[in-house]
């Protein structure tokens, strides 16, 4: 499946500090499972050096398993796809590999989960607070070794743009799988 995505300048920011966590965790030439339909981080990747693929769009609630057929994968990365699933354990838990880079977006008191009005597949379902996400991980079997977080600035003026400057938004975590 093609990427249809549009980068924007928080996006950019975001995979700045996504590829950083990576590099710290991930050495390249790797083989890497992203969780997701290709899109421009993964495309990143590429460039990157790291060799990956992608699921193909499936609905990874109904077909978690699906995960199961990549073989000889030694990451994988589900960045910013918990939260659209309803039961993200059921993946997590299924995963190829024993190493997963997983970032998602935190719940702000001062804004509520994120929905689209134009595309009905592009909601959250959950947004986690950092305990959460790794209780997730430690019932999924996975080990969190390290974690970030980082704020979402928009340049807009306002109390909630005001408030993105120092509440962090995004959550990102290196797990082993638990031995």
């Amino acid at each position: 499946m093609e990427s249809t995505f549009t980068i924007n300048e928080g996006m950019i920011r975001r995979y700045d500090q996504t590829f950083s966590f990576i590099q710290k965790h991930l050495p390249k030439e790797r083989r890497v499972l992203d969780l997701g339909i290709t899109n421009p981080f993964s495309d990143l990747l590429i460039e990157k050096g790291y060799e990956v693929s992608n699921t193909n769009g499936e609905d990874l609630d109904i077909q978690p398993d699906v995960v199961k057929k990549f073989q000889g994968i030694e990451f994988v990365t589900a960045l910013e796809i918990c939260e659209h699933l309803i039961n993200p354990m059921g993946v997590l838990s299924q995963l190829p590999c024993d190493k997963l880079i997983a970032s998602i977006p935190l719940s702000l008191w001062f804004a509520k989960a994120y929905r689209s009005k134009t595309d009905p597949w592009d909601r959250h379902f959950h947004e986690f607070e950092d305990w959460q996400f790794d209780w997730l991980l430690e019932k999924s079997g996975w080990e969190v070794k390290a974690s970030e977080k980082w704020t979402s600035p928009t340049g807009q003026i306002g109390i909630r743009p005001f408030l993105r400057k120092f509440t962090p938004r995004y959550y990102i975590v290196y797990a082993e799988r638990a031995k």
